[in-house]
């Protein structure tokens, strides 16, 4: 009896030392464990997506997707949409550079420059958004009424390099006119949209190059005077005015969450073209919450008949738009390679589920 005593004595603490073990590496194997879900970031709900735009009616689509909560619903619950608006493209793809901007409405030189700035890594164009709703509006006592009239004149666009500004520079380009950067007569200051219109009523510019629902607000509230609407520039009056672009690192890392976002895009389209009345009443409460007073009713209206909502980019604008910024110094020294600026696979997986025409990027 003491002999088997002893032996379960001296037994016994080994059983203890074998559960201690079994419960230490149980113990490691769930913090293992633990951490490795914890640590991979591919859960939706630590998701934010970072949606940049104007409060442009170029950019309707943004205005109405944000308004009507269409975005959001997409995306669903567990993401979280954070806007931001901006005054033009080039802050937008700066910001777009910096991380803070995931998806973006942006004007296509902005877009061109940020790709070719970033050597193709930083972007790509997933989408188109608008097309039209740019023009060239004069005041009445400038006494402009054919390009060579320009000579000597104080013309306005809303930054430098965007796309009115390179529109602007491209046409008096055309027409045998020099800024006075490049040693002419022509003098263009870039100017946010809200104070192209104080300067316009003051008289201190005698045009601006302006996208809607500005061009309209010159005519209606200065009577302004159309001099180039710019779609008569351009075969069947159509370019893109509007792209959507993606931070090429967030479409490599979530392109399930930009296939939703797109859905949600297209299906904002064919409701903007197919509830006029009712997109108007909503760009307007989105315009008034952003910029703090709402359009006229003639301003909106106006407005809207001078462009198209799409999700076609309308690729060969872009690349024309290109050749525009190239000339003018805007794109470096030597012609730039824009064969990989469009990334329109998610799209016409989109388009392809609703039975829709898939658009091109060349």
């Amino acid at each position: 009896m003491r002999t088997l005593a002893r032996r379960r004595s001296r037994a016994f603490p080994w059983f203890i030392l074998l559960a201690l073990i079994v419960l230490l590496l149980s113990a490691c194997g769930g913090n293992a464990s633990s951490s490795s879900t914890g640590g991979s970031g591919s859960g939706d709900s630590s998701v934010t997506v970072h949606l940049g735009y104007f409060p442009n009616l170029t950019h309707a689509v943004a205005l109405v997707g944000v308004a009507r909560g269409t975005f959001q619903k997409a995306l669903g619950s567990n993401v979280k949409l954070d806007t931001k608006t901006f005054n033009a493209g080039p802050a937008e793809i700066e910001a777009l550079f910096a991380g803070d901007i995931d998806i973006g409405y942006v004007g296509p030189n902005p877009a061109i420059n940020g790709y070719v700035k970033s050597k193709g890594a930083a972007l790509r164009i997933i989408a188109g958004a608008s097309s039209g709703g740019a023009l060239f509006i004069v005041r009445p006592g400038a006494n402009i009424h054919s390009a060579k009239d320009l000579n000597g004149k104080k013309l306005a666009t809303p930054q430098l390099g965007g796309t009115q500004d390179v529109s602007l520079r491209h046409y008096l380009q055309q027409n045998g006119l020099k800024t006075t950067d490049k040693g002419g007569t022509v003098q263009i200051v870039p100017t946010d949209n809200a104070n192209i219109l104080t300067a316009f009523k003051q008289g201190s510019i005698d045009g601006a190059w302006v996208p809607e629902p500005w061009a309209t607000r010159l005519i209606v509230e200065d009577k302004g005077q159309v001099f180039v609407d710019e779609r008569t520039l351009w075969p069947n009056n159509a370019f893109t005015t509007t792209v959507v672009v993606a931070s090429k690192k967030f479409l490599d890392q979530h392109p399930d969450l930009v296939e939703k976002f797109l859905q949600a895009h297209v299906e904002t389209v064919q409701y903007i073209n197919s509830n006029s009345d009712q997109a108007k009443t909503q760009v307007n409460t989105q315009l008034k919450a952003l910029t703090g007073k709402p359009l006229a009713t003639p301003v909106i209206d106006g407005a809207f008949k001078n462009l198209d909502i799409t999700y076609d980019p309308l690729a060969q604008s872009l690349f024309k738009a290109a050749d525009s910024a190239y000339e003018l110094g805007f794109l470096g020294t030597s012609k730039p390679d824009l064969s990989g600026i469009f990334d329109l696979t998610i799209l016409n997986k989109v388009l392809k589920a609703k039975n829709l025409s898939p658009v091109a990027g060349s």
